[in-house]
């Protein structure tokens, strides 16, 4: 009855409107993902079982999950730790630490994570370590409760592995795979990466401590399941309060992804990425034009939000950017080309911009030193341009070796579209980059 009332009701429109907003915001933005990912049935039997019998039965794993970036990773990581936690000795006796290579950048800041997560910063408290492994085996100690089949199992997340690879030594990763490999404490290690190649990452020493296992995760969604999950993701649900408004919403939504020039958009988002992340950007642009006076999306407004979303930020920097500090930049590319993409200084690029100016330049005058200077200071701020390596830092400004950060293409679309650029300055681009 109380349905039957719902789809009865009528609300204002700008009151429908504000609901859309709200229902659909909180999708995109709280990143409401399905509960299981589709297509990987396998992989989740795979990983389930191996923190089952860590879990349950206290045997140690370590495991690697490999896939792009929105393949699914750490969503069927979420739902197999869903799927495990319903087990009450689960819940009871696992417990978990997640590291991040993002964040934790170094061993001495995993081990303070780890201990914050396990708790046991009061049992640490001023205790001084002779070395890593020491602290570690310290910290899974004190998680025993007497004899070895009471210890309590932990389920180590690495996030990022790959970035775990740099650290000195790879004294972290040496000391999980270590435990893991030994019968002291029930361990399970489980990284999250991108790379395919990680495992070379690895010193010999870690290597051979790692169990090999590892689950590729690659995409098989077909162009048909992702129009399918744009039109699922922007229809509104059935407990709308107002019923005629969601039926006519769900009906301008089907037709906008039958609509051809939209069908286009959403295949060249599809073939750069197929994740939830991105689609949610596209959605969410798509979303500020609807209002009283709009109350649909429209297939102009998906190519709009198509064009804000697939933008290239750093040829959009180039706009803002002098007439000096473009002849810079060209005279970089110049030398690029020149000396075979090897890294150049100050000095070399004034070099050039002087041949040019004394060889086709009517329209610039010849720029005193510190102006030079301060244009390319400028350019590495907006980090257009970055020093080669860390130690021509302590070199003098004018000498430190310098790489450009930008493509032909993107300098080439920047001459095309700047105002009143001097027509010299566009035929020594196109000479520069012939």
């Amino acid at each position: 009855m109380s349905k039957r009332k719902a789809k009865d009701a009528h609300l204002p429109i700008g009151e429908c409107i504000n609901q859309v907003h709200r229902i659909l915001r909180k999708r995109f933005c709280h990143q409401q993902l399905p509960d299981k990912p589709e297509g990987l049935e396998a992989q989740h039997k795979h990983l389930l079982e191996l923190l089952t019998r860590t879990a349950v039965h206290g045997e140690s794993n370590s495991v690697l999950i490999v896939g792009p970036r929105g393949a699914g990773k750490t969503m069927l990581l979420r739902s197999v730790l869903r799927d495990l936690s319903e087990e009450t000795e689960v819940q009871k006796n696992l417990l978990r630490v997640h590291l991040n290579g993002l964040l934790q950048t170094d061993d001495r800041i995993a081990l303070k994570e780890i201990t914050r997560q396990l708790h046991l910063e009061n049992v640490v408290g001023g205790r001084v370590f002779g070395s890593f492994a020491e602290n570690l085996a310290f910290l899974l100690d004190a998680l025993k409760k007497g004899d070895r089949s009471s210890s309590r199992p932990v389920l180590f997340v690495l996030d990022e592995f790959d970035l775990f690879a740099h650290h000195k030594n790879q004294t972290l990763l040496y000391n999980l795979f270590d435990v893991s490999q030994s019968a002291q404490t029930p361990l399970a290690v489980v990284g999250l990466t991108c790379r395919l190649d990680v495992v070379e990452l690895l010193e010999k020493r870690v290597k051979s401590r790692f169990s090999h296992r590892q689950i590729h995760l690659l995409t098989t969604l077909r162009f048909s399941q992702y129009l399918d999950r744009v039109r699922a993701q922007l229809s509104l649900p059935d407990g709308f309060p107002d019923g005629k408004f969601v039926e006519e919403w769900n009906a301008a939504v089907t037709t906008l992804c039958e609509d051809k020039s939209v069908e286009e958009v959403l295949q060249r988002h599809y073939n750069s990425s197929k994740d939830f992340r991105s689609l949610h950007m596209l959605l969410m642009l798509c979303l500020s034009r609807v209002s009283v006076a709009k109350p649909a999306i429209a297939p102009a407004d998906l190519l709009d939000a198509s064009r804000l979303c697939l933008a290239d930020a750093k040829a959009n920097m180039l706009h803002g950017l002098t007439i000096l500090e473009l002849c810079l930049i060209i005279a970089m590319k110049h030398l690029n080309d020149v000396y075979e993409g090897e890294p150049f200084n100050l000095q070399m690029v004034h070099n050039e911009f002087k041949k040019f100016l004394q060889r086709k330049s009517s329209s610039l005058y010849n720029f005193e030193q510190p102006v030079i200077m301060k244009a390319f200071e400028h350019l590495q701020q907006l980090e257009l341009i970055r020093p080669a390596d860390s130690s021509s830092a302590k070199t003098q400004r004018e000498y430190q070796l310098m790489r450009l950060m930008l493509d032909h293409s993107q300098i080439m679309e920047v001459l095309q579209k700047y105002p009143q650029c001097p027509t010299d300055i566009k035929q020594w681009a196109t000479s520069a980059f012939a």
